[in-house]
């Protein structure tokens, strides 16, 4: 049976179906998962596309970036996620575009046709325009850029160890981190635990623990999420452990060699951009419209407007929570937003009635500082310190896949706790 041309109705739940729709999911995110897991037992044959044959967990990528862990402890192949999953297909393949007239999405494999869309495809570094910066200053979103930085990071103490030049030293032993987020307070503690204990007896002609690393924020304070006592904790223990905070600071230009906070040039080996993102060109595809950050402004049941078939979630959705603030990016959301889309292809194909609009459940937010500290913000329940990192060591594991890569990161972290040793020291590709 052939499905009723696109536009005929706005109503998701009037489609005609054939005896085995096709859901196309973009991305293989928090979100894309969530939603191809939850149709697992409905009748339908579920494709998911994206570029990279594997999964990554975003959170812990610094640690990969800073030497704690390896790439394969924190990502899986996608097909083996799948494998018992009978319904769902795997495609690699970069998406160029939709044409949601003929309910196709264009792919560098071909053409998918869809009866149900789902564009999880996530978000990529935003540099306010200057995007000749990447190459100086790389984000943080895949293995790949978490292996860049790693090799960067280790070849500037290598090139400092060979360096006669003391002003050289300095700047291969320099470290700019730019964006006083999680992800950036992550990355300068675990930079600073690297260089300040890790390296620091194995080198013979320079001191490690002399590095200098600055975490740099545009705002007043850096992890502005957070209540702003616990900000102030985090500030405070990334001074204890040496990293220089500079909050009211933005980056006027970064090149080779130099980061510029207004007038002041700073001389770095290595800068790291975790200041912002902004969403895939999904919003480009369907002509939709966006938030500043280029997140497609989806309807309460998360379809993007004037495209019934059509959703939107993760970090591609721009959507407002019950008290009408954004919804973070952060994993939870998209898992949420996965699950709830699939309950509405479910009922849309039975013919049951829909579910109420998404409403978003915010679990807490979680931040390390280093071995021993971390903030935890729950409601109303705020931790810090020794007891803080548990919860979040104990969340981060809990929401890895597979009872391999649990206990091999807890493992990881037990061992390098106890003897400040980090086994994923590799360059590679030099």
């Amino acid at each position: 049976m052939s499905i009723v041309e696109p536009g005929a109705c706005e109503d998701v739940r009037l489609i005609a179906r054939k005896p085995r729709p096709t859901v196309v999911i973009a991305g293989a995110g928090f979100g894309g998962l969530q939603a191809a897991k939850a149709l697992s037992k409905l009748d339908v044959d579920v494709t998911i596309i994206d570029a990279h044959n594997h999964h990554c967990f975003q959170p812990l990528l610094y640690q990969v970036a800073t030497a704690v862990v390896s790439p394969a402890d924190i990502a899986w192949p996608i097909r083996g996620i799948f494998r018992r999953q009978a319904n769902v297909a795997v495609v690699l393949a970069r998406i160029n575009g939709v044409r949601p007239a003929a309910r196709l999405v264009e792919t560098t494999a071909g053409s998918f046709h869809y009866d149900f869309l789902v564009l999880a495809t996530g978000a990529r570094h935003f540099y306010f325009g200057h995007e000749e910066w990447e190459q100086f200053a790389p984000g943080l979103k895949r293995i790949e850029d978490a292996t860049r930085i790693r090799r960067r990071v280790l070849k500037a103490f290598e090139q400092a160890e060979l360096s006669c030049d003391p002003a050289e030293r300095r700047r291969l032993m320099t470290f700019v981190v730019v964006g006083g987020g999680p992800t950036g307070t992550e990355m300068a503690g675990a930079i600073a635990e690297l260089a300040r204990h890790t390296l620091r007896d194995e080198f013979r002609h320079i001191d490690p623990r002399k590095s200098r690393i600055l975490l740099v924020e545009a705002g007043p304070r850096i992890l502005p999420s957070f209540p702003e006592n616990l900000a102030r904790y985090a500030h405070k223990a990334l001074e204890r452990m040496g990293v220089e905070v500079r909050t009211g600071a933005k980056v006027t230009d970064c090149n080779d060699g130099v980061v510029a906070l207004g007038d002041e040039r700073i001389e770095a080996g290595t800068a790291i951009w975790a200041a912002g993102v902004i969403a895939s060109p999904a919003a480009d595809w369907l002509k939709a419209d966006r938030d500043p950050a280029g997140r497609i402004k989806v309807k309460p049941n998360l379809s993007v407007p004037g495209h019934p078939q059509i959703f939107a979630i993760g970090d591609t959705a721009s959507v407002l929570d019950q008290s009408g603030r954004p919804v973070p990016g952060i994993a939870p959301a998209a898992k949420q937003m996965g699950q709830y889309v699939a309950q509405v292809i479910r009922a849309a194909m039975k013919g049951q009635p829909m579910p109420g609009q998404f409403a978003y459940r915010h679990y807490g937010d979680f931040a390390t500082i280093g071995r021993k500290a971390a903030i935890v913000h729950m409601g109303r329940f705020t931790s810090t310190g020794f007891f803080a990192w548990l919860l979040w060591s104990v969340a981060h594991i809990y929401f890895l896949i597979g009872l391999r890569n649990r206990i091999v990161v807890a493992f990881t972290w037990i061992w390098n706790y106890l003897t400040l040793q980090r086994g994923a020291r590799l360059i590679t590709e030099t």
